[in-house]
């Protein structure tokens, strides 16, 4: 079993809610998230930052961030924008050392402040909301 949280959500072994797999990236919604619908992607094989991200598979976590992103905005979420952010590094306010790209739905005048958002961060019902996104990337056409 892996040390790394993330490398054990990958495995299966650890809980999550998935929205998004493929055979690069897996996303799965945040266990704090900053908004109702803020998942993660991460890839399947293990890096702690950029410096050790492969071109390609950095190209594939972006790639899978633009589709959700879609599928955030097109869903009943109904985001109005989406933040998409890597913190690399313990300064960036890395916290878990397998690189991710968080996907953050963001609603006009929502006022959010990411650094608020972090104190702040529950959603009441994620199984939904984990639903609304998978069922929303299966409609969209990309």
């Amino acid at each position: 079993m892996s040390t790394c949280v993330f490398c054990a959500i990958v495995e299966g072994t650890a809980p999550s809610r998935i929205v998004y797999r493929d055979d690069a990236v897996i996303g799965f919604l945040d266990i704090r998230p900053v908004t109702r619908g803020h998942t993660l992607i991460v890839p399947r094989e293990h890096s702690s930052g950029l410096a050790d991200l492969e071109p390609d598979v950095g190209a594939r976590l972006f790639a899978a961030g633009q589709r959700l992103a879609a599928a955030m905005k097109s869903c009943t979420l109904s985001a109005d924008g989406v933040n998409l952010v890597v913190n690399d590094g313990r300064a960036a306010f890395q916290t878990v050392f397998h690189t991710h790209l968080h996907v953050v739905p963001r609603h006009d005048g929502d006022k959010l402040s990411f650094a608020k958002g972090l104190v702040v961060r529950r959603d009441n019902d994620p199984d939904t909301t984990a639903e609304i996104l998978r069922s929303a990337l299966e409609g969209d056409p990309r």
